[in-house]
């Protein structure tokens, strides 16, 4: 029988048929993909006189079967990791690492790349730049020994990446915590239905280290067992991971001629030098770290007494609750996660863009639950599919994402097929769950209006501190008035959120900014400190951690960062080593840019002028050039010290960083 992974799908935009594929048809696939790559790069190097069309766009459009098989194969591995799908990631996660290391060190192409007469657009001026560093980013300049010894690192470090993310999601599985009813008091019967089993109640860890229920939980005791064992992940099964993983790192780097990691990995980036994003935490962590102390003191007033990690954040919502009236419990009646989705996130992307999106029940997904939606534009033009994966279980790994099974391009004449995930316990979100879904979209919207030529520059495929700003600019959608009041109705009355609740919804995502800003600034220096280091590794995670905490001034009592090392998925298995800091990167431009739309409004016009500079473009031009086309002159930091509340206490040098978009 034909392995339906080695032929292009038929269905629409080319969806995968995923109720003909299954796990077993991924290795014969993989074989045969793997040999078809190799030969067409062959067939590249063995052309005629290199010109732009057989040797760059042949390059570009190679691959598509390997493509094809790796897209379904990490996507569902992402999404359901059973001890089938691991193994088979054991045995060709290595071997794909060593095909790709063999294309960038094949000097014959190295040569013909460089041997091109290159188009005056910008785009394939760009492209042609990016390969050539691409190339020698991957040792293409090195001598035999060097390339040898470069495919083992990352070979390994390919190996490591799968299995520190393996381990997190097994521990994570195992320190589930479980309750009785009487110990998850002030949790919903909503809640307390989603975690029911055989008579208990199962509470899963949540990726970041402080939980999102110890803002809800009543018992002091509950809320430490959750705090705990969210604080044991990874601690024996991932530590000489970590360790290995930044040695290897380290070597990687110095043999490409570059001092660190992190200096390797942010040349790449809008960022420019690792300098500047270390720089960025430096000056910002002072002022948060002392509005983090002024909020646990006052919690703490409140609570009585001296408050540790545990029990911090019950009472900084106690806190909001008092001063604000916001009752979270209450609130979560107001969004119903279909009607935030259909009538918040997709009618702001209405609003802004003239696009519409339609459930497809004809087509199916990966599993029962996932649902797949046609993007059309205003005439009724097709522009590609969304997939919805929002149901947690088990088997998913932690956190919320956006991936991609087809990229747009029109070279290889494809149109996008992304899709959002998520882990919902509860068809009544949290505040911080609604704004996730208009981040999620904000990423999926990057790809599905992307509108380039080549495939390198499709949608996402831009640097980690400038992906981050679509996707942050749409959380600002999510309490917008305008679109809050048509989607967030209470589930029971269908009444309309009223006006006072919603003013003091939008005061509210202005407290606990210290908490908020200095947990975050604390992950990210733990992470540019890892990947700063020139010379020996230290072998206590737990001592190096707290000095680089000090030296920051973020040795916060109560504060733990939002993610330590061994359960640090971002940097050890999802891709953002040496780049955590890029949100707050990117969020400097969101901060500027939404002042822009807040002045001109939710409207056509802006949407137009958003989605022509920066939605459409991908990696396809300038990002400085990018950003002053959508906001009309280079960014301004301000409008994120106000945001964060860090405006009057943080250090001038905070204004003056290099702007994120050079």
């Amino acid at each position: 029988m034909t392995n339906p992974l080695l032929t292009p799908s038929t269905l629409p935009y080319n969806l995968p048929d995923f109720a003909n594929i299954r796990l077993e048809h991924v290795e014969p696939a993989f074989d045969v993909a793997l040999k078809r790559h190799a030969a067409e790069i062959a067939e590249i190097t063995t052309a005629a006189e290199p010109t732009w069309e057989n040797t760059v766009e042949a390059f570009e459009l190679a691959g598509a079967d390997l493509d094809r098989v790796m897209a379904w194969f990490f996507n569902l591995q992402g999404t359901d990791a059973t001890e089938e799908f691991d193994a088979v990631a054991d045995r060709i996660v290595p071997r794909l690492s060593a095909h790709v290391d063999s294309i960038y060190q094949n000097d014959e192409l190295y040569q013909r790349m460089k041997a091109v007469e290159v188009p005056a657009d910008e785009e394939s001026q760009r492209l042609h730049g990016e390969l050539t560093r691409r190339f020698t980013r991957r040792g293409a300049d090195l001598d035999a020994a060097g390339k040898s010894r470069l495919q083992e690192i990352n070979q390994r470090l390919s190996e490591l990446s799968e299995r520190f993310g393996r381990n997190l999601l097994t521990d994570t599985k195992a320190l589930a915590v479980t309750f009785e009813r009487e110990e998850l008091a002030g949790l919903s019967e909503d809640q307390l239905a989603a975690y029911e089993q055989d008579g208990h109640y199962v509470v899963p860890i949540e990726l970041p280290t402080t939980q999102a229920l110890q803002a809800e939980l009543e018992v002091s005791a509950s809320r430490h067992k959750l705090f705990d064992a969210s604080r044991a992940r990874g601690r024996e099964s991932n530590r000489d991971i970590v360790l290995e993983s930044v040695r290897l790192r380290q070597e990687r780097a110095k043999m490409l001629g570059f001092d660190t990691h992190a200096d390797y990995v942010i040349a790449e980036e809008t960022a420019g030098t690792a300098a500047a994003a270390r720089q960025l935490i430096a000056d910002l962590a002072p002022a948060a770290a002392a509005n983090a102390e002024a909020e646990r003191k006052l919690a703490g007033e409140l609570a009585g007494q001296e408050l540790g990690g545990a029990d911090w954040p019950y009472w900084q919502a106690k806190r909001r609750e008092e001063e604000l009236g916001i009752d979270e419990a209450d609130l979560r009646k107001y969004f119903p996660l279909e009607q935030v989705l259909t009538d918040g996130v997709f009618y702001a992307a209405n609003l802004l863009y003239g696009i519409t999106v339609e459930k497809r029940g004809d087509l199916a997904g990966y599993r029962d639950d996932v649902d797949v939606w046609e993007v059309k534009e205003e005439d009724g033009t097709g522009i590609g599919l969304l997939l919805t994966d929002y149901n947690a279980r088990p088997s998913k790994r932690g956190g919320a994402w956006m991936s991609s099974f087809v990229d747009q391009s029109h070279l290889a004449g494809t149109k996008p097929v992304v899709v959002n995930v998520m882990s919902v316990n509860s068809n009544l979100l949290t505040i911080d769950e609604v704004t996730t879904v208009f981040h999620e979209f904000g990423h999926a919207l990057h790809g599905l209006l992307s509108d380039v030529r080549y495939p390198s520059h499709s949608g996402t495929n831009v640097p980690r501190d400038w992906v981050e700003f679509p996707s942050q600019i749409n959380e600002n959608y999510a309490f917008a008035p305008e679109i809050a009041r048509n989607y967030a109705r209470h589930v029971d009355t269908g009444e309309v959120i009223p006006r006072p609740l919603l003013e003091a919804l939008e005061a509210s995502r202005q407290f606990g900014q210290g908490f908020s800003t200095a947990e975050y600034l604390a992950a990210s220096a733990i992470d540019l400190a890892w990947h700063s280091l020139d010379g020996e590794i230290p072998s206590d995670i737990a001592a190096f951690e707290e000095s680089v905490l000090r030296q920051y001034g973020l040795d916060v009592d109560g504060l733990e960062p939002r993610y330590r090392s061994t359960w640090f998925n971002h940097i050890f298995a999802g891709g953002y080593s040496a780049g955590y800091y890029s949100y707050l990167w990117a969020e400097a431009l969101d901060a500027d840019g939404y002042q822009l739309v807040a002045e001109e409004g939710i409207n056509r016009a802006t949407g137009a002028k958003f989605r022509e500079a920066i939605l459409s473009k991908g990696a396809s031009r300038d990002y400085a050039e990018a950003y002053r086309a959508f906001r009309g002159r280079d960014k301004d930091t301000r409008p994120l010290l106000q945001r964060r509340g860090l405006a009057g206490s943080a250090t001038g040098a905070a204004t003056d960083e290099p702007s994120p978009v050079q």
